[in-house]
């Protein structure tokens, strides 16, 4: 199970990521694993405020509907339209083609406070 090094994460299995002034989301390979197939992401509006600990959107498997978190605060700067038409890119590439969102965070140093990719693999490992 791939835990990339350049990420922060949440109990809930979102990775976070600094990109420029913006911060990708996504879920990680082992929630995408834990849900099997996804079938729709329903995703948040650009342009809406999120606090840290949101629920922003959505995630429907065949498994289960489950809601997906921020761990920052700001902005929804964009999203990944390509999830409307391809929902299954979560599971193929989820640290990649699959990211959610991204967002202008109001205090970067929020990521700060999520965990490290050794206390997320950890969390995974005890499962």
């Amino acid at each position: 199970m791939s835990v990339p090094q350049d990420c922060r994460y949440l109990e809930s299995h979102e990775w976070h990521k600094a990109d420029g002034e913006l911060i990708i989301i996504g879920i990680t390979d082992h929630a995408a694993d834990e849900l099997t197939d996804i079938t729709y992401v329903e995703l948040p509006e650009v342009g809406k405020d999120v606090s840290a600990g949101d629920a922003i959107g959505e995630l429907e498997s065949v498994k289960a509907t489950s809601d997906f978190y921020t761990g920052v605060s700001g902005e929804i700067a964009e999203v990944n339209e390509k999830l409307t038409e391809a929902p299954e890119l979560i599971n193929s590439d989820a640290f990649g083609e699959g990211w959610i969102v991204k967002i202008k965070p109001k205090d970067p140093s929020e990521l700060d406070n999520l965990m490290s990719p050794e206390e997320y693999e950890k969390t995974i490992n005890d499962d």
